[in-house]
């Protein structure tokens, strides 16, 4: 179990993840290894080494049920949970977005969308609308939407799982004439609050960055108190990045701001997440294997 200290500093972050987010990442980072589900005592444990008291965690654990993100089971005759098949296609279809963001080229071609829905229909319309921005598309002008093409595969497979691909018309196409693409960038996309979002994350992470290299450049790796205290770390770490690379379609770095600070978030993420992972994961099977 982590420290008191450990614990109040990662509750303190300006961007501390709400606890229904943790056991979401939970979930996804370390229930898919081991058939899916986890008995309630052991998320309990490791939310705690996150600084999370159980009634919190049972609090939330009773929203995301409500909400079918995740549903009740037995895990050898105790009471557990375990995701939903939706949510876990979700996380399956989203380990390569969220491990290995891709940044596409100015070279590369574009995939443009646009969708016919009938006005009684309106509530279709929203989610459409709704699941194109949260997948990184742009808004070229109304009805069309715009983004890079290496999100294709995924976008078709989102919307076919859904059963809304009929309502959408997908195309490829290259940007050859006319207003410089660049100037349009900001216009299609809200380059702003992207910012933010990565301002956010660099707040809270590049710090954590440096004490880890330096902590671990001074201690031993199969410290039990070090481990639990990287799983806390990386747990919050997974769910704090987790949604920018879908807010983030990947555009091509020329087509960016002088000093776009994605670049730096991503290698921020990248360098933490190879430090925290693998002590992180010998913290959960530890904890998992003792509650099973």
């Amino acid at each position: 179990m982590t420290t008191q200290k450990s614990t109040t500093v990662a509750a303190s972050e300006a961007s501390a993840p709400r606890h229904h987010q943790l056991i979401v990442t939970l979930f996804g980072l370390y229930a898919r290894q081991y058939g899916g589900a986890l008995p309630v005592a052991t998320i309990i444990s490791l939310m705690q080494d996150v600084g999370v008291e159980p009634t919190g965690t049972r609090s939330s654990i009773s929203r995301l049920k409500k909400r079918g993100v995740i549903d009740s089971v037995q895990v050898n005759g105790r009471s557990g949970y375990v995701l939903s098949p939706a949510v876990l296609s979700n996380f399956a279809e989203g380990d390569e977005r969220i491990f290995h963001p891709r940044r596409a080229t100015k070279d590369e071609r574009w995939l443009l969308a646009t969708f016919t829905v009938p006005e009684t229909q309106r509530n279709i319309r929203h989610k459409i609308r709704t699941a194109l921005i949260s997948m990184g598309f742009g808004s070229v002008v109304p009805g069309l939407w715009i983004a890079p093409e290496h999100i294709k595969d995924s976008a078709l497979e989102y919307f076919r799982r859904r059963e809304l691909d009929g309502y959408l018309q997908f195309f490829v196409g290259e940007h050859i004439g006319g207003a410089d693409v660049k100037n349009n960038i900001s216009s299609w996309w809200d380059l702003g609050s992207l910012e933010q979002m990565y301002s956010e994350f660099l707040y809270a992470n590049q710090g954590r960055l440096e004490n880890w290299e330096a902590r671990l450049a001074a201690a031993q790796d199969d410290d039990p108190e070090l481990q639990a205290r990287a799983f806390a770390d990386h747990l919050v770490l997974l769910t704090q990045w987790r949604r920018l690379p879908y807010s983030d379609p990947g555009l091509p770095a020329e087509y960016l701001p002088d000093g776009w600070n994605a670049l730096k978030a991503e290698s921020v993420f990248q360098q933490l997440h190879a430090l925290l992972s693998p002590l992180a994961s010998k913290h959960a099977q530890r904890v998992i294997t003792l509650g099973s």
